[in-house]
């Protein structure tokens, strides 16, 4: 049943969406907080807090994607590993391509806004996302960038 119903949320996801188009990836670029992921089996894993954030940078359908971690400062922790991306489209779709010294992968977007981001792996676990912000709790009264 469960597999039943993540289909026909996979499907209605995907009839409700429009198609993602060459301006919709400058949303991509940013700090990207996992919300949730609806495995293929139908099972779902809720994320209430997050150690790691991605941080999307692109330009002219090419650029990285680095794990950060987020401080209560609001800074964020990094290091130099990232993967390198290329964006495609074909047949009417979007796809993230991925690359790194050991592997290289590539991920459909199905859907992309300024706040909003879901993407299908090649499982086919649909990983929703939500636009992170710079935890502040110093108090200082100052804005975080």
């Amino acid at each position: 049943m469960k597999k039943i119903v993540s289909i026909a949320l996979l499907i209605l996801l995907s009839a409700c969406n429009q198609k993602v188009t060459s301006d919709d990836i400058a949303n991509l670029n940013g700090y990207w907080e996992i919300e949730k992921v609806v495995f293929s089996n139908g099972t779902k894993k809720e994320y209430t807090y997050n150690e790691s954030y991605d941080y999307f940078q692109i330009k002219d359908k090419s650029g990285f994607r680095k794990k950060v971690m987020p401080q209560l400062d609001g800074r964020f922790l990094v290091n130099n590993q990232l993967e390198k991306i290329t964006i495609l489209f074909d047949n009417g779709n979007a796809y993230i391509n991925y690359s790194t010294p050991f592997a290289k992968w590539k991920e459909k977007i199905e859907a992309i806004s300024s706040d909003k981001l879901v993407i299908v792996n090649a499982s086919k676990a649909v990983y929703y996302y939500k636009k992170a912000s710079p935890i502040n709790i110093s108090g200082d009264g100052k804005t975080t960038k």
